[in-house]
């Protein structure tokens, strides 16, 4: 079986930190970029550098200190925006300058009032100034999701002969579906005469809640890298969550794919950029949500406590988590009552079990989730019924 390594472009320092609220100074990116690179990440892109002093200072601080890791910035098709760039990451032992420009139609007449010509020659240009300083160059074709496919095509293939090192196909808006967006990376790799020269990249957003089955699709399709952020922060909707394709890849190895990332910390990284970045985790979020491993529903409970594969397909201690839950609510069962009161000190027979379970449920229609508290309160009414007089 083939195994082919994807690579893992993290942006949570840019299209993470565009979120409303999120916004954070030198110190915090610094470690985070550290966090990042300790995961096992590929490549950091740091920042946009000519957005402002704070930015390029962030990205050039980053490029001193991280070794393991390509560090990336972000550029417009603008010859300023890429001399800046360079220089912000001029002490990086990996640069990588991140240039491009709209290709959909919509945005070559709304946002530049330009002709699909033009943009291509746009296009080119940046990479060859980008080539000029750096090795490494990646391209992105901004909407390319909503770009024709023989016209992205023709850009990507322009591109590559300028001097790209990776094409982006970002579904900026998310708007593709999971095998539209899977076949345009299958175009490109089809019709792009060039495209062994470049790895494909897939950038996609979460405005429909598809970004992570887009890229999955993409990298099957032929895409070799990802761009993804801790937790799924980004503009809008979100990013890709980098959490979930990792652990989609892992999960699923029939697949032929792997990543370098350390899947052990990903909810330690999680729950750094979580507070750093001020943005709580949604509890049902996957992989790293507080409810990712938690069980309240009886059945549910019957079938984890006989084997945990009934009901999880990834253990806990794999991505860093502090283990699975059984919560106790009024939909839970005897067999996770009995688990959870054997857990602080009490072993109770199956015909004990079903005298407190019906006084359980009179706890648990009052209450959303009942506590250890409610549950040592439960346990000493009993035995005390139970004494002889």
């Amino acid at each position: 079986m083939s195994n082919h390594k994807v690579h893992i472009f993290d942006t949570t320092l840019r299209d993470g930190e565009q979120v409303p609220g999120c916004k954070l100074n030198t110190k915090e990116k610094i470690e985070l970029a550290l966090a990042l690179e300790d995961l096992g990440v590929d490549i950091i892109e740091a920042g946009f550098p000519i957005s402002s002093p704070g930015d390029f200072h962030s990205v050039e601080e980053i490029s001193r200190i991280i070794r393991n890791a390509s560090v990336c910035g972000l550029s417009r098709a603008v010859k300023k925006d890429i001399e800046v760039a360079a220089e912000a990451l001029k002490h990086a032992k990996r640069p990588r300058i991140h240039t491009g420009i709209g290709t959909s139609d919509l945005h070559i007449k709304a946002k530049f009032n330009s002709t699909r010509e033009e943009i291509l020659e746009r296009a080119v240009q940046a990479v060859k100034w980008a080539r000029n300083l750096v090795e490494d160059v990646e391209f992105y074709a901004e909407d390319a999701g909503r770009t024709d496919n023989e016209y992205l095509a023709r850009v990507i293939e322009a591109v590559i002969r300028a001097g790209a090192t990776v094409v982006n196909i970002p579904d900026t808006t998310g708007y593709c579906l999971p095998h539209q967006y899977g076949e345009k990376i299958g175009y490109l790799v089809n019709h792009v005469n060039n495209i062994d020269k470049a790895i494909i990249s897939c950038h996609c957003h979460n405005d429909l809640g598809l970004a992570t089955a887009n890229s999955i699709s993409g990298v099957i399709a032929g895409a070799r890298q990802i761009e993804c952020t801790i937790n799924g922060l980004g503009e809008r909707a979100g990013n890709t969550s980098l959490e979930e394709v990792v652990m989609v890849i892992k999960q699923h190895a029939d697949l032929g794919f792997h990543t370098r990332v350390n899947s052990q910390k990903l909810n330690p990284v999680s729950r750094l950029v979580a507070e750093t970045m001020r943005m709580p985790v949604q509890p049902n979020k996957a992989i790293v949500g507080s409810n990712a491993f938690s069980h309240s529903s009886g059945i549910h409970q019957d079938g984890f406590l006989k084997d945990s594969l009934t009901y999880e397909i990834i253990n806990p201690e794999e991505v860093g988590a502090d283990g699975s839950k059984i919560v106790l609510t009024a939909r839970s069962g005897r067999s996770a009552l009995a688990h959870r009161l054997h857990k602080i000190g009490y072993s109770f027979t199956r015909n004990d079990i079903d005298t407190i379970y019906g006084k359980f449920l009179q706890v648990a229609d009052t209450k959303k989730e009942v506590n250890e508290e409610d549950l040592q309160n439960l346990a000493k009414a009993y035995l005390a019924s139970t004494v002889e007089v």
